[in-house]
């Protein structure tokens, strides 16, 4: 039996802290998902790892237990000891609080990088220690470039959503992470729902003979949720079907995704017009309003987000009953991640997916690619969607 195969089925048999311990039992967690069955352990031992699972299984837990394990919180004055990088400033600002949580009886320090903050304070906070620096690549490069912590101290570096990294064009900010002074012995952890060829290409490059955890494509496609489709005729449609849909469902919260930010801000108006509870969120908005717009929504005073691809990874916001594909996407992946947002750690959701005559080709080669079958989307009133 290899690393991977072990499972273990209680967080007790990992052996870990019990000041950690105490952290995950706290936040919630009552026994390990999938993913943390086999990968926690085999990222304790120190080897570089490759860890593929589906959204909303706990990735983001898997690798703060298996980092907030290996790091030493005994010394006078912390110092960093683990990188952390997203593709997103919400995924980043997400895994703060999942950090803070776990580590809460280790005192943990943790400090979120990221564009739109001030760099004086987090050279000032760096400077004073921490445990664990996360954010995105431009910002945590910058800090590495100006010497704001000892990078060869570093013992963990984790690439969360890893291909994202790549799609969004931080391959040289990536590689100059990598090379930015870091240590040789350095561990370097690779998680995402997808993997692609690129995104493995790194390993070659960069890690040392690691540990793979892969699940196959076609075990992607999210258990759990259940997948519709309605087909449209005619773009301007797209409205009053949506309308109708919510006057017969009873919805908790929803995530909107059109594939422009414009059409996100027309559709938010729209909506708006007609007394919808509704928000929208891109990345032209200033990281103040996103944050308080993300704020609002996970305390359920949101009810709907309309958003681009800039939230289809990472976010965990349970209330969330109802994904829709107002515009269908054109990349394979992001609709495993767009629809990821509901049906987190198990719970049941519904995605509905609005397919006109130009868009049906994308949904085909979703279904063959992860060898799924949608289902034409029945009367609204025999969806449950809890």
């Amino acid at each position: 039996m290899t690393e991977s195969d072990k499972l273990f089925f209680t967080f007790d048999e990992m052996r870990l802290k019990e000041d950690l311990l105490r952290g995950i039992y706290a936040y919630g967690y009552e026994r390990p998902s999938a993913i943390q069955q086999r990968a926690i352990v085999p990222m304790i031992t120190g080897r570089d790892l490759i860890a593929q699972a589906q959204s909303g299984t706990g990735k983001t837990g898997t690798f703060t237990i298996g980092s907030l394990q290996q790091i030493d919180f005994s010394t006078e004055k912390p110092y960093c000891q683990a990188i952390f990088l997203s593709p997103t400033k919400e995924l980043a600002e997400q895994t703060l609080n999942v950090v803070n949580a776990l580590g809460q009886s280790l005192k943990v320090k943790a400090h979120l990088c990221i564009g739109g903050k001030s760099v004086k304070n987090d050279m000032d906070v760096l400077r004073n220690g921490i445990h664990v620096m996360i954010g995105t690549p431009g910002r945590v490069y910058d800090l590495l470039n100006r010497g704001a912590i000892d990078g060869s101290k570093i013992k963990i570096l984790v690439i969360d959503e890893a291909d994202t990294m790549l799609d969004r064009g931080f391959k040289e900010q990536l590689y100059f992470i990598l090379k930015a002074g870091l240590s040789d012995n350095m561990q370097i952890c690779l998680f995402s729902a997808t993997l692609s060829d690129e995104t493995l290409e790194i390993t070659n490059k960069f890690m040392n003979d690691p540990i793979q955890i892969l699940i196959k494509k076609n075990d992607v496609a999210l258990e759990g949720i259940k997948q519709y489709y309605i087909n449209i005729d005619k773009e301007e449609d797209k409205l009053a079907i949506f309308s109708k849909i919510f006057e017969s469902i009873a919805v908790t919260q929803c995530i909107i995704y059109c594939n422009s930010k414009q059409k996100v801000t027309w559709l938010y108006e729209k909506l708006k017009e007609e007394n919808f509870p509704v928000a929208e969120i891109h990345g032209e908005m200033k990281i103040e309003e996103r944050e308080d717009i993300m704020d609002k929504f996970r305390s359920a005073n949101i009810k709907l987000l309309i958003t681009t691809d800039l939230l289809a990874r990472g976010i965990d916001v349970q209330g969330i009953s109802l994904v829709i594909n107002f515009d269908v996407p054109t990349n394979r992946e992001n609709y495993i991640h767009r629809i990821g947002r509901t049906g987190r750690y198990g719970r049941k959701g519904c995605a509905i997916n609005f397919i006109t005559p130009d868009s049906g080709k994308y949904i085909k080669d979703i279904e063959s690619y992860y060898s799924i079958k949608m289902h034409e989307m029945p009367e609204p009133e025999h969806i449950r969607l809890i």
